[in-house]
């Protein structure tokens, strides 16, 4: 397969089954937005494979929540009326509640609020949290949108931030926190 096609030089893009949209269209905006987020995903993992030892079942998860953040992309590109290859389940949505629950329960109670930052690794997938709340702002406003990849798009902000407090917790990486001052 070629990589590049030329179709999109004068600033339309295809979405699924072919159909030829403008490349600032809603659909492509937060199908774009999850693509954003799923790199971060990427970068974030390379961080934790460098940083933290025995981290199989992170890598196990993002793997997984990779592969559906994908496709929710593909059901953003999928044009109203027709069928979605990869359909969001409403399971999707209650295993990432249960890691949110799985994770956080080994954590310290939150006193203050935390400001993103910590490891590399935590910092990064703070910066995806915020990608993944901007992708659900661009979901909302897609024509017929399924609901749950609104649903799984707020679950999977909550759980990124989840996530970079696990990951900064399994380095022993302090949290920044506000100044109470500021």
């Amino acid at each position: 397969m070629k990589i590049y096609t030329k179709s999109g030089d004068k600033g339309t893009t295809s979405l699924v089954y072919g159909d030829r949209v403008s490349k600032n269209d809603t659909r492509v905006e937060a199908y774009g937005t999850c693509d954003e987020a799923n790199s971060l995903l990427g970068l974030a993992l390379s961080y934790i494979k460098e940083d933290v030892s025995g981290a199989q079942d992170i890598e196990t998860a993002f793997h997984k929540i990779q592969t559906t953040l994908f496709h929710v992309g593909a059901e953003l590109a999928t044009p109203i009326g027709k069928e979605v290859k990869w359909k969001l389940e409403e399971e999707d949505i209650h295993w990432l509640e249960n890691l949110i629950d799985e994770w956080d329960q080994t954590l310290p109670q939150l006193t203050n609020f935390i400001l993103p930052g910590g490891s590399k690794a935590g910092a990064t997938l703070h910066l995806a949290r915020t990608v993944v709340r901007r992708a659900e702002r661009k979901a909302v406003v897609v024509d017929s949108v399924n609901p749950l990849v609104l649903s799984y798009l707020n679950r999977l902000s909550d759980f990124l931030f989840v996530a970079g407090r696990y990951v900064n917790h399994k380095l022993n990486m302090s949290e920044p926190t506000l100044h109470q001052d500021a």
